[in-house]
């Protein structure tokens, strides 16, 4: 059986989503480009151009690489660049007249003698670089490292698969049904009433902890066209229809929080800080918490901050409820391979859909499908927050649709 997005009974936690997240930004991340080939020392490597133990022609020892146009080993390579570089030969002097034999044994025994077979077998002084010079060329490996990684980078992009033709009428279905279901299209700033007024019993309950009544009567009075919304969204949906009602039921009722909260949160206006709920009603985070949310309401406000940032078209707004509403984790499922396989149609036609869209956030999927996890947590908050605000407020308040969805939730 193939693996889903989410496992086990409960809401998941950032944990439970790190091996998904992990494994796209490992594929679709920029390839790592090599730096350039480098001589150094490194136990058990040998560059291609060398035989197995080539000796280094200064010391016999073994040899590691081209180092100032001849073969040496790290140590006269070493040795011979900082004579170079701080101008030591001058001072170097032979106890034996310079006769010395210089293997790597009585290498570092004298150094003129060492120095001259260097200079006697090839060894070039003026590929040594000074400080200077030797800045100014790492700067450019690094400047030439950076430009690979771009191309690379724009090569990786150009190859990443775009949707097929049978994705794109998925994703066009999907979208439709979003454009169907969603209060007000994409013109929802232009067309909502205006800002929620506030009223002095709103005031009363500054900490969110209790439920003001009379706020929480006027949000009731658009929750039930929502989750209407909602319901009409996931039976325009291909693939929805073919599951079993029950199954339907329990999908509906474990997502419904999370799409509205979706809905909202892409609805979150930075000027005037507020979220337009069911495209109408604009509220500000004190209004939202008071009403009856409590805490939800900060994680709904916050990730309708993180959301802007990502300028999310219709389509992968509609693709992300799809995601949500076919989660195979929900508690009393029967058709479990069947949902998992129609929630990974979505997720592939989805990021497909983002391949084409190419946004400039690096690592723009994963990060995407993180917020899938913040609003799986959404809905597990408001299902605790339901039954406080059971407790707070009467039962009279309450909608029919409101109660049959969230009444039975797990929590």
């Amino acid at each position: 059986m193939s693996t889903p997005l989410f496992s086990g009974n409960s809401f998941p936690t950032l944990a439970s989503l790190s091996f998904n997240v992990l494994t796209v930004l490992f594929l679709f991340s920029p390839s790592p480009v090599s730096p350039p080939a480098l001589s150094i020392s490194v136990p058990g490597y040998i560059p291609s151009y060398l035989e197995k133990d080539e000796p280094c022609v200064v010391c016999g020892d073994k040899a590691t690489g081209y180092h100032y146009r001849c073969i040496t080993c790290e140590g006269c390579k070493g040795f011979f660049r900082r004579t170079i570089q701080k101008n030591l030969h001058p001072a170097y002097s032979c106890k034996y007249d310079g006769c010395c034999i210089i293997d790597k044994i009585t290498r570092n025994q004298c150094q003129l003698c060492r120095f001259r077979k260097c200079i006697a077998v090839g060894m070039a002084m003026d590929l040594v670089l000074d400080d200077s010079k030797r800045v100014a060329k790492r700067r450019l490996i690094e400047e030439n490292r950076e430009k690979r990684k771009k191309e690379e980078f724009v090569k990786t992009l150009q190859t990443r698969p775009e949707p097929s033709s049978s994705e794109w009428e998925l994703i066009r279905h999907v979208t439709e049904a979003h454009h169907h279901t969603n209060a007000q299209g994409s013109h929802w700033k232009q067309k909502r009433n205006g800002t929620f007024h506030q009223t002095p019993s709103l005031l009363s309950a500054p900490d969110g902890d209790k439920v003001d009544l009379e706020a929480f009567s006027e949000f009731t009075k658009i929750i039930t066209p929502a989750i209407t919304r909602v319901v009409d969204f996931a039976k325009k949906l291909p693939m929805f229809s073919e599951l079993p009602c029950e199954d339907q039921i329990i999908l509906l009722k474990g997502c419904c929080m999370e799409i509205m909260s979706l809905r909202a949160a892409v609805r979150y206006d930075p000027e005037s800080e507020t979220l337009t709920l069911s495209g109408e009603m604009a509220v500000k985070r004190e209004q939202l918490k008071n009403g009856g949310l409590g805490v939800v309401s900060d994680a709904i406000f916050d990730l309708g901050k993180s959301l802007a940032q990502f300028n999310l078209d219709d389509s992968e707004v509609a693709l992300l409820q799809a995601v949500l509403l076919m989660s195979s984790d929900r508690s009393g499922l029967t058709s479990v391979e069947k949902i998992e396989k129609c929630q990974e149609t979505y997720l592939l036609a989805f990021e497909h859909y983002i391949n084409h869209r190419k946004h400039n956030i690096p690592h723009f999927w994963p990060k995407l499908l993180m917020k899938v996890t913040d609003l799986r947590m959404i809905g597990a908050c408001h299902a605790s927050r339901f039954l406080h605000m059971k407790v707070e407020c009467p039962n009279e308040l309450f909608p029919p649709l409101f109660l049959e969805v969230f009444e039975d939730q797990e929590v």
